[in-house]
């Protein structure tokens, strides 16, 4: 489980080629600081296992599913990616309960700024809408949100 609060900006710095997935190798050395093999690390919101932890990288295999369901699709090394490690049971809790088995990808349609924040309107598979709830959470890259107003397959976020 994760929170949405993103601890770091990860950069992909190689990827490999499996015949069911890619091994991509994530510079992030805030979470890997105290993390072990084994450990759950959420990539842009995908919840990814680390294999192999070194010199502040860690690997992962992805699988064709989640590359097909994800921001993982086109992934390229050089690539920066919103990092965080999975929760604890003391640590702050200061987000939504993010699972990282993500669902679909969106599409970003509009970000307009305001006094406070800015309003980002997201479109999302239609087959998807079925789980979104008003004032709910959601996540776009593995950053927390709630839905203010959806239309049809269009979400806002203030």
């Amino acid at each position: 489980m994760f929170t949405g609060i993103i601890e770091e900006l990860g950069k992909v710095v190689a990827i490999e080629e499996q015949p069911d997935a890619l091994r991509l190798t994530i510079e992030g050395p805030l979470v890997t600081s105290d993390i072990k093999r084994g450990d759950s690390i959420a990539c842009s919101g995908t919840c990814l296992t680390a294999i192999e932890i070194e010199n502040g990288t860690f690997t992962a295999d992805v699988m064709h599913e989640t590359i097909r369901l994800t921001s993982m699709n086109g992934v390229k090394v050089g690539d920066v990616i919103n990092l965080e490690r999975a929760m604890t049971m003391n640590t702050r809790f200061g987000g939504h309960h993010v699972q990282g088995h993500v669902d679909g990808v969106g599409e970003f349609i509009s970000r307009e700024a305001s006094e406070n924040w800015d309003w980002v309107r997201i479109r999302i598979p239609v087959e998807l809408m079925k789980y979104v709830v008003l004032k709910g959470s959601i996540t776009l890259d593995g950053i927390s949100l709630t839905v203010n107003e959806w239309v049809k397959t269009l979400l806002v976020f203030p």
